[in-house]
């Protein structure tokens, strides 16, 4: 397959399979006799998985780390539940992250009259110094 098929077929951009193998995700792939990448099956089993962590909100270097473990048949179950279990307790952390997030912004808004004045609670809000609190 050249590289637009693979990326058809595996839901990842031509763009970013280029840059899975520049940072070692996907190794350097086969090229034709005038250049042109190729892919096995291989190769779209790879970026499945890929993708798919990426959906996951893995980072590239988490995708590394598990691609070693898949690839490693004599790994232990308990590395790969450690790698998913820290990645479980950052996507908590950024949830309430967010979740503070729109809590102050539910705050700056419901101080805003929106109408034709001016002042503005959410702008006064956003130019004070230090971090904002609901």
């Amino acid at each position: 397959m050249n590289i637009g098929e693979v990326a058809k077929a595996s839901g990842v951009s031509a763009k970013m399979i280029r840059y899975y193998e520049d940072v070692g995700i996907l190794p350097p792939s086969q090229r034709t006799s005038a250049g042109y990448r190729r892919y096995s099956e291989a190769d779209l089993h790879r970026l499945n998985f890929v993708r798919r962590a990426r959906d996951l909100g893995f980072s590239v270097k988490e995708i590394g780390e598990l691609l070693s473990l898949w690839s490693d048949h004599t790994r232990q179950s308990a590395d790969v539940k450690r790698v998913a279990q820290t990645h479980i307790e950052a996507l908590q952390q950024k949830i309430r992250e967010l979740d503070a997030m729109v809590a102050t912004l539910q705050t700056l808004v419901s101080c805003c009259a929106g109408d034709e004045r001016p002042d503005c609670p959410i702008l006064d809000g956003l130019e004070g110094p230090g971090p904002l609190r609901a």
